[in-house]
């Protein structure tokens, strides 16, 4: 709390002075210049071809155990015993096949998105440099600490379109 009324009075105190007024300020959504690049378009898209048979795979799994589960549900009291033991037996082990599966598929999404990260990160950070240098702003905030802002000073725009400029 100490440091929101800091930051409020340090913010007061800049918009008080002669000199804020002259300051050239942007805002700049750093996530969505990231999201909306042509490489991160491109990566998703690979991703997709990538790890689509797995969470096609998932799919198949939850939807087994979702039929053996209202099957159980359904017509549990009436089976023979030994077959009600075996659905259910079969739906644990779908439902452990399931957890072990979507694990592996997680772990593997996460891996090749900090890959990609630590290729597209240096080229967006080189992009918001060259926008501010090339704005010659003198304060850039990010989007998500600001309450709103006029379009004019969103600069997300022209380093997405700088970003996918580079090669």
């Amino acid at each position: 709390m100490r440091k929101l009324t800091q930051w409020v009075l340090f913010s007061a105190a800049l918009l008080a002075t002669p000199a804020f007024a002259e300051m050239k300020i942007a805002v700049l959504n750093y996530q969505m210049a990231l999201l909306e690049s042509d490489a991160a378009k491109k990566y998703a898209v690979d991703a997709e071809k990538k790890f689509g048979p797995q969470l096609n795979k998932l799919k198949t799994l939850e939807s087994d155990a979702k039929r053996i589960q209202d099957r159980l549900v359904k017509e549990g009291e009436k089976m023979q015993t030994a077959e009600r033991e075996r659905l259910e037996l079969e739906f644990k082990q779908k439902a452990r096949d399931f957890q072990f599966q979507s694990k592996e598929l997680n772990e593997a999404k996460a891996v090749a998105d900090r890959d990609m990260l630590k290729l597209i990160k240096p080229k967006l950070d080189k992009a918001v440099e060259e926008v501010i240098k090339k704005g010659s702003f003198d304060l850039v905030l990010e989007q998500g600490s600001v309450v709103e802002v006029k379009p004019q000073y969103d600069i997300t725009r022209q380093v997405i379109e700088r970003m996918n400029q580079m090669r």
